[in-house]
């Protein structure tokens, strides 16, 4: 745990302080060697609760949590949107980080305005929601009151499991559009459901994980590791109708937050299960990544790995936190040392970089948020170039991971 350390804002207006915080090279004819990874992740903490404090006091949000910034105004969505439990995360993990009782009362308050999700039945990313807020909140403080809401929530998202095609159905669309689809962002939900078998939830709800993870691993994933964004089935017979990659370059490309996603579920999904098949998969998507010739020098990718490179495709600072998230925790998982130090070192440059200022935003910028250069769905031309919360909250738990190895 660190100690917060107030500083001014004129501080952190200087590029060559800031630059030295980080560990960047210095512009001048001498090279200054990186900063120590401790005081990278200790600055970014401080930096961190600096810019959420900002966000906090500007005009109330009134029962809305924010979710971007674009056209130079704060984007807010309500409790529904799939994002909605990640700026309360974000508070956790601040509290987390810092121990002061403001974060610990700001996540709570946020946290609460999430009770009704529970109940909803209408969408796969309850588990987004509920455990990035309320589980979050459990771990930390015990909170007797979260637990049955994180009970209920399992029980909401098991009622879109399909026992035919064996997996949840993440959108509820019209049938011109798809049949019965599942995106590879919905792995993530999974934990919702080993979260609550574990806790004296229903006993199925770890049959209906596994069963969904095992269908991903047939039926998502390219040779190479890399994988689709949308199989739609027919709920009847279970069969493929087709394969997409809904928000990436084409049907063929390789979304780069899909593939975070991909990289983080089965990491997950190994953790809460010791399977050894998923720790195969989280290391052979992380493989692909960490290979892949398009993989810029700071490694936070492009948006897709295969976009078109004149003119250069923007990057995903969203993807590049879920995957350093992920890659630190597979490193303290991998059975390989070898893999452990080179997954380590890949979230390491990028943990290095996203703390950065070419994408870590200076205080009372950015609308509140962390970090800058997000893409959220380029085909739908949304979200393009900006912030987005849940690319703050993996970053800042890529800070605690990165911390935790450290003391391993």
């Amino acid at each position: 745990m660190i100690t917060l350390r107030l500083f001014s804002f004129h501080k952190l207006s200087s590029a060559i302080a800031l630059s030295f915080m980080l560990g960047l090279r210095s512009i001048s004819a001498v090279d200054t060697p990186p900063a120590p990874l401790s005081m990278v992740i200790e600055q970014a903490f401080t930096a961190s609760a600096q810019q959420y404090r900002w966000l906090l006091a500007q005009p109330p949000l009134a029962g809305k949590f924010p979710r971007s910034f674009e056209h130079n105004q704060l984007i807010t969505i309500t409790a529904k949107d799939w994002t909605s439990g990640f700026f309360p995360g974000s508070l956790w993990y601040l509290y987390e980080a810092t121990g002061d009782a403001q974060w610990r009362e700001a996540a709570t308050r946020f946290t609460e305005q999430l009770e009704k999700v529970q109940y909803n039945t209408g969408t796969h990313d309850v588990g987004f929601i509920l455990m990035s807020s309320y589980g979050q909140g459990y771990r930390l403080t015990g909170n007797a009151a979260y637990r049955p809401i994180i009970l209920q929530g399992a029980i909401s998202l098991s009622t879109r499991f399909n026992t035919k095609i064996g997996s949840l159905k993440s959108w509820d669309r019209p049938a011109t559009a798809f049949t019965f689809p599942v995106i590879i962002d919905n792995l993530m939900n999974l934990e919702l459901l080993l979260w609550a078998a574990r806790n004296g939830g229903e006993p199925q709800a770890r049959t209906i994980a596994l069963t969904h993870a095992d269908t991903g691993l047939k039926n998502h994933f390219r040779p190479d590791g890399s994988s689709v964004h949308v199989v739609d089935y027919d709920p009847v017979t279970g069969q493929i109708i087709r394969r997409i990659t809904h928000q990436g370059f084409s049907n063929d490309s390789s979304w780069s937050r899909g593939q975070a996603w991909a990289l983080y579920g089965y990491t997950m999904l190994y953790r809460e299960t010791h399977e050894l098949r998923y720790l195969a998969q989280a290391e052979k998507i992380a493989a692909f990544i960490i290979n892949h010739p398009r993989l810029p020098a700071d490694k936070i990718p492009y948006w897709d790995f295969d976009a078109p490179q004149q003119p250069e495709p923007g990057r995903d600072a969203s993807a590049g936190a879920i995957i350093c998230s992920a890659l630190f925790e597979l490193a303290s998982l991998t059975k390989s040392p070898t893999a452990a130090a080179q997954y380590a070192a890949l979230a390491e440059t990028q943990l290095r970089s996203l703390a950065s200022p070419a994408y870590f935003a200076a205080v009372g910028t950015n609308g509140g948020f962390l970090l800058k250069h997000g893409t959220g769905n380029q085909p739908k031309k949304s979200e393009i170039d900006a912030p987005l919360n849940y690319a703050d909250y993996y970053f800042l738990e890529a800070l605690h991971r990165a911390q935790a190895n450290r003391a391993r």
